[in-house]
């Protein structure tokens, strides 16, 4: 006895074939085998009522092959015959020739559309939120650790060594900036002093690359795999809709599987195959496949027959994975002596690779098998969740939890070493929490501990290097100028001279045009020379004149002096030239250092 089912039993098409020629297909093989093994002859006959065979409760009655092996009417039944509980109690079964599960079919999904916001689709949303959550997060810690860290308060004068205020570059504003030039790796022109503050950007640093390296590579997994719209991944998703039919072949196994299962999924979707209009049960695989084909609804149906479907249809897949596992045997009736001799026939075509080797044949090596492309079933790319990257997020929070530790060490050194030389120590705890918590400002007053610790300004910073004096001597009241530091070449002909620094030039008025640091003296007799003295030198430590004179008697000539200091930086005296003498006297000029 056996049912009309592809490929197992299948009809030939050619109308003058009788008996068991008429017939081919994996279980008549098999029925082929076995009978060559065990040694007996048979007459294959279709079941009446197409029926494999189920208990109806009601009638208390069994229909289909069942029947028929109950009331003898057949010896044995080779067909796609699932083994279960309900038909062992009546009949028996030999060991299994075929295992399998009950599995999902359904009509291939369309295209996912290309969205304006795709770009978005390699994190999960959640994780969106996290990322969002750890910025607001990190750039208020950074903020306020800043404000409490005493090294983030620094002199806004670099080129003053004292400064009455010191000023804070993380407000609030700029900590998110930061923040937010490290995180798309532009960089902010900011750079932590502190160490605590060093800590939140290293460890910020690191979360970032983590973040940005997974979303890059999943990025390129969703541009170059095709993205499919799935309303249903597995049979919860079924169970928790209504929009998509789904059913099972009237009278099978998988209708007993649901019915008489205590799952409370399964239950819930026999309730629904039960109770919907239209019937959602089919009389045959074909009308299953053609219904799934149509669309809005799913086939639950065994692993083996989706698979034969599936490599035969490109628009047909499967969806999850197996709901149980089970297996085909061939039923006897109840006390069969070839029950045991047929087992053994199994077993041995088993090991023998022979029951693989029709499977082959029939599934693969018919010619019809579809040419879809070779790819996974599961191999569409899915948004990173918290379970693949949430790793990151922890480490993040251990790396802050650390910088609030170095942050309050750090505050609390400076404020003890303040107090050991000004007030007590809560006194300067308690003022320093006062600037910290001033949100609005970014500047404070410098602490003494602070200004007696600052380092020496160098001497471009200072003024005396920034800004070279240039004093002007004469007998009027010019005014002082600043002018840039110039450098003067050495004249030909001219001697270099170092002596003591003369005391600050003086402007006296005199007849003969006389100053400390250095003297014109013009006769204006026919007679003689009047020639001035220079003052008695005064030391100066550290420092030295060197004098250039311009070679020649000529009116316009000028005396440079440089007053030189340690780092060999001069001060430049510049002194007006002389009035010229009238034409008939006798010139005669003195340059005095």
């Amino acid at each position: 006895m056996t049912r009309e089912e592809k490929p197992y039993v299948m009809v030939k098409e050619d109308k003058n074939l009788t008996g068991n020629a008429r017939f081919e297909g994996f279980c008549i093989d098999l029925l082929k085998w076995i009978a060559g093994q065990v040694g007996f002859q048979y007459a294959i006959r279709l079941v009446p009522d197409h029926m494999y065979g189920v208990y109806d409760p009601k009638t208390k009655e069994w229909n289909g092959i069942v029947r028929e092996l109950m009331e003898k009417r057949a010896d044995l039944a080779v067909a796609s015959m699932t083994i279960n509980y309900a038909r062992e109690s009546v009949i028996d079964f030999t060991k299994p020739f075929m295992n399998l599960g009950i599995g999902i079919l359904f009509k291939v999904p369309s295209s996912q559309p290309t969205r304006l916001f795709s770009f978005m689709n390699p994190l999960a949303v959640e994780i969106w939120l996290y990322v969002l959550a750890a910025y607001m997060l990190v750039s208020f810690t950074l903020f306020v650790m800043a404000r409490f860290s005493p090294y983030e308060w620094n002199n806004p004068h670099p080129c003053l060594a004292e400064s009455d205020i010191v000023e804070n570059q993380f407000s609030v504003s700029n900590s998110f900036w930061f923040i937010t030039g490290t995180f798309l790796r532009q960089g902010s022109g900011l750079n932590p002093k502190a160490t605590s503050t060093r800590i939140v950007g290293g460890i910020w640093w690191f979360f970032t690359l983590i973040i940005i390296s997974s979303y890059t590579a999943n990025l390129a997994a969703f541009l170059t795999v095709e993205r499919m719209i799935t309303p249903i991944e597995n049979a919860a998703d079924l169970a928790e809709q209504t929009q998509i039919s789904y059913g099972t072949l009237e009278g099978g196994s998988t209708m007993t599987f649901f019915r008489d299962s205590k799952i409370g999924i399964y239950k819930k979707m026999w309730e629904f195959m039960e109770t919907k209009s239209p019937s959602v049960f089919v009389k045959s695989y074909e009308d299953g496949v053609k219904r799934v084909l149509e669309g809005d609804y799913a086939f639950l149906m065994e692993s083996t027959m989706l698979d034969y479907a599936v490599q035969r249809d490109c628009n047909l897949t499967q969806i999850g994975g197996l709901l149980d596992s089970k297996g085909y045997g061939i039923a006897t009736p109840k006390g069969s002596p070839w029950r045991d001799k047929i087992s053994l026939a199994i077993l041995e075509l088993q090991e023998k690779g022979v029951i693989q080797i029709l499977y082959d044949k029939w599934w693969k090596n018919t010619g019809d098998v579809c040419n879809r492309d070779e790819k996974s079933k599961e191999s569409k790319a899915n948004a990173l969740g918290v379970e693949n990257i949430g790793g990151v997020f922890v480490v993040l929070v251990c790396g802050l939890a650390l910088a609030i530790l170095v942050a309050v060490l750090e505050f609390c050194w400076n404020s003890k070493k303040n107090a050991q030389s000004d007030r007590s120590l809560c006194a300067e705890m308690a003022s320093e929490l006062r600037f910290a918590v001033r949100c609005g400002s970014r500047q404070r007053p410098a602490a003494k501990a602070r200004n007696s610790d600052a380092a020496v300004p160098c001497d471009r910073c200072s003024p005396r290097a920034t800004r070279r004096r240039t004093r002007y001597c004469s007998t009027g009241h010019e005014e002082t100028t600043y002018i840039p530091s110039i450098e003067i070449p050495r004249l030909n002909g001219q001697q270099q001279q170092q002596q003591q620094q003369p005391p600050p030039c003086k402007a006296t008025p005199t007849h003969t045009r006389h100053t400390h640091c250095h003297s014109h003296s013009h006769s204006h007799s026919h007679s003689h020379t009047h020639k001035h003295q220079p003052p008695p030198p005064r030391q100066r430590r550290g420092s030295s004149n060197i004098v250039l004179g311009q070679g020649g008697d000529h009116p316009e000539s000028i005396l440079w002096r440089f007053d030189c200091d340690l780092a060999g930086e001069p001060d430049v005296v510049i002194s007006p030239p002389p009035p010229p003498p009238p034409p008939s006297a006798a010139v005669s000029r003195t340059t005095t250092l």
